[in-house]
């Protein structure tokens, strides 16, 4: 009865300071809140906060069941027997988990110089998403249609990606159109206006169209606008798309992508072979 209660005191201590860390960390969650628009630096705190409480509740439980283990005479005696040989047993250890420490490593490196964070929007593996979960030793990314990539940790140190909110959530949107030499571009560029001042997606601060490249048979237009956030300026760009493609349909439906064919009159080609010969 002794043992089991001496047990059960040290696993209550254990449960009590992981409680505390849950509390410590709702206290946090509750002061930097990163459901409001400018949030950069509540997610770059909460990247940090995530990973030290998973770190320590870590530390907790390693420690909870060494002191439970070591309660035990028995065990007292086997552990001053390997103490010999644990030298060598690092070695053998670090050999096997060199890819966990090596996860873990980059993990202290990611919490502290942060190339990602909790929320940022990543295009990682060809994949658009958001980080969801930042683990001790793999990183869980949201991807838009509700999928879950999962990562090693260490990806994010070794390989290139896309962050789209490193310091800011603020992205140009564009829309290419492909349109015919004869359609009036000055046109073009006061609908874009218009249309951009009536949409609330907008922020305001772009408004471009420009002609960019001119194929053989089509003239690539491109339009250029600002948005808050990724997610806005996806959806501002259909927005823009379907509405000038419409328009260009009512009001110069002969300056859509067409192809050119020239058809000579008859007489035309047989004074031209009369010439020939």
């Amino acid at each position: 009865m002794d043992k089991i209660i001496e047990i059960s005191f040290i696993l209550c201590f254990a449960i009590i300071f992981i409680r505390v860390l849950r509390l410590v960390e709702d206290y946090f969650y509750h002061k930097f809140d990163i459901t409001k628009e400018n949030n950069l630096r509540e997610r770059k705190i909460r990247t940090q906060i995530v990973f030290i409480r998973k770190l320590l509740i870590t530390i907790i439980v390693i420690f909870t069941v060494a002191i439970i283990l070591l309660s035990f005479e028995n065990m007292r005696k086997i552990g001053t027997g390997l103490l010999t040989g644990v030298g060598i047993g690092g070695v053998i250890i670090g050999f096997a988990a060199q890819k966990s420490l090596g996860n873990l490593l980059a993990g202290f490196q990611i919490a502290f110089t942060q190339p990602i964070r909790m929320d940022d929007v990543l295009v990682v593996e060809g994949e658009w998403g958001k980080v969801e979960e930042i683990n001790l030793t793999y990183v869980v990314v949201a991807i838009w249609d509700k999928r879950r990539l999962v990562l090693p940790i260490n990806y994010f140190i070794e390989k290139p990606f896309q962050n789209w909110t490193r310091t800011t959530a603020e992205i140009l949107g564009t829309v290419f159109i492909y349109t015919d030499f004869s359609i009036p571009v000055e046109k073009l560029r006061e609908k874009l206006t218009s249309l951009l001042k009536s949409n609330s997606l907008w922020d305001g601060q772009v408004n471009v169209l420009q002609v960019t490249d001119l194929k053989e048979r089509t003239m690539e237009i491109r339009c250029l606008m600002s948005c808050k956030n990724s997610g806005q300026a996806f959806d501002l760009r259909c927005y823009i798309r379907e509405e000038m493609i419409q328009y260009i349909k009512n009001e110069f439906p002969e300056s859509l992508a067409q192809t050119r064919v020239s058809i000579s009159s008859y007489e035309e080609l047989y004074k031209r072979a009369e010439i020939k010969a």
